[in-house]
Order: C-alpha cells, then structure tokens, then sequence
C-alpha cells in the first residue's frame, strides 16, 4: 500500500519541535533563518513531511519532540502545580516523577476538588483546551450537604447570577438522595474559578466533595486517585478534533 504523505505547515513544525510558538516562528521563516532540505525557504505556508523532510534552524537541525498527552487522576488536597511543596501544600509533582518528558496541566483544579486532569507537552493543545472559546464540557460529580429538590433542580438548569457573573450549566442532574445529602452531576462548558462550588452554593447546598470526571471526549475512567495513564490514539484524535486541531489538508505551499 502506498505511503499517505501528512504535510505540516512550517510554523507548525517548528512548534512541535519545541523551538517557539507558532506565531514566533513565521518571524524566524521570514528573516531567513529556516532550512528545508538544504535550501532557505521564507513562504509562511510552506508545507513539509516530517518524517522526510530535514528542517534547520540556524544551520541546526531540529526534530519534533515526543508528544505525551496522559489522563491523570488529580487526588483531593494537592496543588495543580509542578515543583515542590508550596506553603505546605503537596504538588502533583510526586505522581508524575517518573514521566520522562516534561509534561504540564492543560487546566487545573482546586485544592480540595479530585479527578481528571490531562497533562501534555503539546502546548498548542493545552492552550485550546484551556481557552473559553472552544467550550469542552467538564463534567463534575459534587456530593452535597442537604436533600437536592427537583424544584432547586430547575433552578441550576437556569442558571444563577454570580459575581463575577452569570453562570449556566449545560445540564444538571440528580443522581441519588444520600443519608443526609445528594449526589449532583453538573456539566459546564466553562472553567472560572471555583466556579461549580461557588454555583452549587448560590442554592443553599454546601459542597462536600467535588470530583471531575470528564473533559470533552476523556473520561476519567477506571483510574484511582494518583494514577494515570497516556491517552490512546483515538481519543487523542477526538480531542483535537474537539479543539480544531486535525491537520487540514495536504501538498505545499498552502
């Protein structure tokens, strides 16, 4: 069978590669500074084959790096962060020590709030994931103080002014009546902070522990607190498929 040839704009290739973003490296196209197979080549739409193709920077050849995107189950009182101890607060650095490449959090969670947490060193996807405009729904368990009505259930399904302003689900739902609380799913397509405590609480129902289970199309899946595991291909191509990332088109120059 005959070889599909995947073309990559140059920018983008230099991103991957880890040398600047995207943006930074159409200034470096322009100035001259890129090599592609030996010849200078300055058109920002030029398109090459990353597994053929020997690209130079400065007259130093540069490779993509190896791309990690992993699932991570962020356990309950640790910080979003890599590093030490900060304050006296545990970090996630401790879980992850034996990735060899440098992966970061695409997001973060609170300090008290668990679950799914995807870390990459692919920073444009990071980005995209982070970013408000591309609206990945997250969805959060919340165990709750105090029986959930259905009438306050209608209430979150419209949403509820806060201070920083208005806040509205995608959806709501009950999922069981406990001894002296609820259980609530509650699924937002924003991530302002604390934003699924401060709204549960705008109804009267103090959060006793919160869990995220999913972010657009990963689940947190069977993982257990302080696990994780590299996301598969195909859900990797599902997400970038969620954020716009899938390479669009081939040959070159675009």
């Amino acid at each position: 069978m005959e070889r599909r040839t995947l073309l990559v704009r140059l920018n983008r290739y230099l991103s991957m590669c880890g040398i600047t973003s995207r943006r930074k490296a159409e200034q470096l196209i322009l100035e001259g500074k890129v090599r592609v197979n030996g010849l200078v080549v300055k058109e920002l739409g030029w398109r090459v084959d990353p597994e053929r193709d020997v690209v130079e920077v400065d007259s130093r050849v540069v490779k993509p790096l190896k791309r990690r995107y992993i699932a991570f189950y962020k356990p309950c009182c640790y910080l979003t962060a890599l590093g030490p101890a900060k304050g006296g607060k545990k970090t996630i650095e401790e879980f992850i020590k034996d990735i060899p490449e440098r992966v970061y959090p695409a997001g973060r969670l609170d300090y008290n709030a668990e679950g799914l947490l995807l870390l990459t060193n692919d920073g444009e996807l990071a980005s995209r994931v982070m970013h408000p405009r591309y609206g990945l729904p997250k969805t959060y368990l919340v165990w709750v103080w105090g029986k959930v009505s259905q009438e306050t259930l209608k209430k979150m399904e419209k949403g509820a002014q806060l201070e920083d302003g208005f806040a509205k689900p995608i959806s709501v739902r009950l999922v069981k009546h406990e001894k002296n609380g609820s259980l609530v799913e509650v699924v937002f397509h924003e991530g302002r902070k604390h934003i699924v405590k401060r709204f549960v609480s705008h109804f009267g129902h103090k959060v006793l522990r919160l869990k995220r289970t999913s972010i657009g199309p990963i689940s947190l899946g069977k993982l257990k607190p302080g696990q994780w595991r590299d996301l598969t291909g195909e859900e990797i191509r599902k997400l970038k498929k969620a954020v716009g990332l899938l390479e669009e088109g081939h040959g070159r120059p675009a």
